[in-house]
């Protein structure tokens, strides 16, 4: 128990799984946290201070099920080993901790999801802003970046969602940072510019950081170099796949903000269901590495235009060659190796992950052949990156068996012929008996002894047994063992060393195993580099066959991206939507340039507005990933950033009223929407008064038109703003058409120029299943508001039992103007009178 407690010290935070014999054990707290969290028997074990001390554990062999569990609940463990020998060591074995695994460092695959990435963030707080480092220990990708502000700080953690984040324990942080999940506090002196910079330094033995692009980076760098500190305390190992870090910068990408990211589905959707987002419709790739590239494009779309250029090439190249699925097909057995080459630099690669590696890297040269001929640069470039690994995969396949076991300790992973001593030693163990029986043979041929008879017990280990009427015939080299009733029993040289070399062939051929197995780590690592870039290489390429196929089957087309301002998209569809949904999907145009640029949409709720403006939105974005696009046709002119401002609800965490975030994200928008982005903005204003929302939704349409003048997709309901078309050439309107027929209301789901003329607010409320009654009442409201009469007591008393109830879709009651045109005989009226029946009703009106 000092021993533990020892250790214990030293890791008071997290839960310690301390190894004794076959089990790892937890003592007090730790085991109490344990039988709880892991739901295993919580027991006892000896006593301090007269108390029973708790105790919970779990087999060894089991251990990864268990570190998978406590990982998703976001805890943290260190693995304390035997060190010692057992046999040698007096006193408790030698103990220390060898791993602390924690939900951002985690690299086993049992312990991640395989098509996700699992990022360890650090941030680090200054004056200026703050810097973010993140590391996917798994793959080895170390990124840098700096942000000005708290919004700039929340859209980053939107897109990288980290396992696990690092923070200095000295400031106040945004509540969204202390929601985190796996929240790290660290002590200030971590994030220490100089010292970070030193340490960076000495990990990748450089004189300074200017390689890095990090130059003028003092946050970022803060944030690396606490981000380094705590992989080098978790792993307790050389970290050879770590080899520099990369810079993303803001500028190379279409900004989007958290509420855009939520608002878009592009991977995340309230449901928790993948298929109901972007990815969901889009991800068919191959290999798990293609996975994880798929989502970081799709969260990270590009400015740059020649690369995107080059991706919308190479998926039309794949499509008019039509060997996307033959591209699929052979990468379809390569495997993860961005994560296998990871285990192999943390010496933690099991033997299937050679095998896999091995059967990778085979296949590697053959994908050369699948893309012979075709007229991409990218794709051409892609596979001379890959490589030809042969003399590795030769290597692999020489040492691995084909079908290797799950785990090293049960032997029988490397190959027959990859080593002489180790298939000697399992050539003894295996084959003793024959050994004996042809030992046997040439004993008794040589003595001419034909009763002679080698044999083995536990007590004496291997002899030769002659009888005692033929114990003068014994050879003079053989030397007396033991003496029986009946028999003697001898040894002879040859069978002290077969017997030494076979009694411990089977421990020292686990031993030799073990050692070939490091060095042939050692080999792969040699070639980790290049490995690397291989698997880069291989991941993008299932992202690019990917998304032909995606082209192919859902009928999409390639968007043309040029320099002039504008968005112009035909026959534009909503990739999720129309997935979904049963019945075909009603596709709309989209016309924006530089004299056009705000639509002010009106019509019915449920008519479309919203999806009409997500799907405008996820088509541009598909053309920065550079996807194809759902539409007929798309061309589309810079942009930089993509904002959204569409539903609401209260942030009670953050003390926010749905009006009140609703207005925070409208001011987000005015502040930093440009000529070259696209603004989505729906129903601004309905949180307070109609006038007051009317007023903020009008001079929030006006500052987007005339001073951000960026593109803009106004959804409403105030139809006063459709008087802006003709205050400012730079607004149009159109709406969404819906037709009532009998007593249904038919949505058409088709945007036509031109503003709406009714809302069909009460028939939407009809389909969505209010009481006839209360509808009733409501058009009697309506009724008299339109004509502007006061709402008085009678009218607004509701209907009593015995008034017989309107239909759904009843007319309103005449107002008096209509009973006045219904009262007039224009046969009986002279001109003088009809005249003065004018001017009557005008004065009515």
């Amino acid at each position: 128990m000092r021993q533990y407690l020892g250790t214990k010290a030293e890791y008071p935070d997290i839960l310690l799984f301390f190894r004794m014999g076959d089990f790892y054990e937890l003592f007090y707290d730790d085991a109490r946290k344990a039988a709880r969290l892991l739901d295993i028997t919580l027991t006892q074990r000896g006593q301090s201070a007269g108390a029973p001390i708790p105790m919970a554990g779990v087999p060894y062999h089991a251990v990864e099920n268990y570190l998978a569990r406590l990982v998703r609940l976001g805890e943290s463990v260190a693995l304390c080993e035997q060190i010692g020998d057992p046999a040698t060591s007096k006193g408790p074995v030698k103990r220390e901790v060898v791993r602390i695994v924690t939900p951002g460092t985690v690299t086993d695959a049992a312990l991640m999801e395989e098509r996700r990435d699992n990022l360890l963030l650090s941030i680090a707080a200054g004056p200026s802003g703050y810097g973010l480092a993140w590391v996917d220990l798994s793959t080895g990708r170390f990124l840098v970046n700096e942000v000005p502000n708290a919004e700039g700080l929340a859209a980053e953690l939107a897109r990288l969602q980290p396992a696990e984040t690092l923070v200095s324990d000295d400031v106040a942080w945004p509540k969204l940072v202390s929601a985190l999940p796996g929240l790290r506090k660290r002590q200030p002196w971590h994030f220490e510019f100089d010292s970070a910079r030193r340490e960076l330094c000495r990990f990748f033995r450089t004189r300074d950081l200017l390689g890095f692009g990090v130059d003028g980076m003092p946050l970022g760098v803060a944030a690396a170099g606490c981000l380094l500190g705590y992989v080098e305390e978790t792993q307790k190992s050389a970290l050879p796949h770590l080899t520099g870090m990369a810079v993303e910068s803001a500028r190379e990408t279409i900004a989007m903000d958290a509420a855009t990211r939520r608002n878009l589905e592009i991977d995340t959707h309230q449901s928790g269901r993948v298929e109901n987002t972007l990815l969901g419709v889009l991800d068919e790739t191959v290999t798990p590495m293609g996975a994880r590239l798929l989502r970081r494009w799709l969260n990270r779309p590009l400015r740059s235009r020649d690369v995107l250029r080059q991706r919308h090439q190479a998926i039309g190249s794949l499509l008019d060659s039509r060997r996307q699925q033959a591209l699929r097909e052979r990468l379809r057995g390569i495997g993860d190796l961005e994560r296998i080459l990871a285990r192999v630099a943390l010496r933690s690669a099991r033997p299937r992950d050679l095998s896999t590696l091995r059967d990778g890297l085979a296949a590697a040269p053959r994908l050369r052949e699948d893309i012979e001929g075709l007229d991409s640069p990218l794709l051409h470039s892609l596979v001379e990156r890959i490589g030809d690994h042969r003399d590795t995969a030769e290597l692999l396949a020489r040492a691995v068996i084909e079908q290797p076991p799950v785990l090293l300790r049960d032997g029988g992973v490397l190959a027959e012929g990859y080593d002489e001593e180790l298939d000697e030693l399992r050539q003894l163990s295996t084959n003793a008996d024959q050994f004996l029986v042809d030992m046997e043979e040439r004993e008794k041929a040589a003595s001419g002894i034909s009763t002679l008879k080698v044999g083995y017990n536990r007590v004496h280990g291997y002899y030769i047994e002659i009888t005692k009427a033929n114990a003068e015939k014994a050879p003079t080299h053989y030397t007396r063992r033991q003496t029986t009733k009946n028999a003697e029993r001898y040894i002879t040289e040859e069978l002290k060393i077969f017997e030494d070399k076979v009694l411990s062939a089977k421990e020292r051929s686990l031993m030799r195993e073990r050692a070939l197995y490091e060095l042939l780590l050692d080999k792969l690592t040699e070639h980790l580099p290049e490995l690397k870039i291989a698997a880069a290489a291989m991941a993008e390429l299932d992202v690019l066959a990917n998304l032909a196929e995606r082209a192919e089957a859902l009928d999409w087309a390639a968007p043309s991206l040029t320099d002039e301002a504008g968005i112009h998209i035909s026959r534009g569809r909503h990739p999720v939507v129309e997935k979904v949904r049963d019945e075909p999907f009603e596709p709309n145009d989209l016309n924006l340039d530089d004299a056009r640029r705000m639509l002010v949409i009106t019509g019915p709720n449920m008519g479309g507005k919203s999806t009409y403006m997500r799907q405008n939105a996820l088509i541009v974005l598909l053309a920065h990933v550079g996807s194809y696009v759902p539409a007929a046709a798309a061309t589309i002119g810079p942009i930089d950033r993509i904002f959204t401002r569409i539903g609401a609800g209260d942030d009670l965490s953050r003390g926010q009223s749905t009006f009140m975030v609703e207005m925070s994200e409208t001011a987000n928008i005015l502040h930093n929407a440009t000529e070259c982005s696209l603004v989505l903005m729906d129903e601004v204003g309905r949180g307070t008064s109609t006038y007051d929302g009317l007023s903020l939704a009008r001079a929030a349409a006006v500052h987007l038109a005339a001073t951000s003048r960026a593109f803009t997709l106004f959804a409403t309901h105030y139809f006063e703003l459709t008087e802006l078309a003709g205050e400012f050439p730079a607004i149009a309107n159109v709406h969404l058409d819906a037709v009532e027929y009998g007593e249904q209301l038919v949505f058409m789901h088709t945007v036509k120029e031109g503003p709406a003329n009714r809302s069909f607010g009460l028939q939407v409320a009809a389909l969505a299943g209010l009481p006839k009654a209360v509808i009733a009442d409501a058009r009697r409201y309506l009724s008299a508001l339109e004509q502007g009469h006061e709402v008085t007591a009678a009218v607004a008393a509701p209907m009593s039992s015995a008034t017989p109830q309107m239909g759904l879709f009843a007319p309103p009651l005449p107002s008096p103007v209509e009973e006045a045109v219904r009262a007039l005989d224009p046969d009986a009226l002279s001109p003088r009178d009809a005249l003065d029946a004018l001017y009557r009703l005008r004065r009515m009106l």
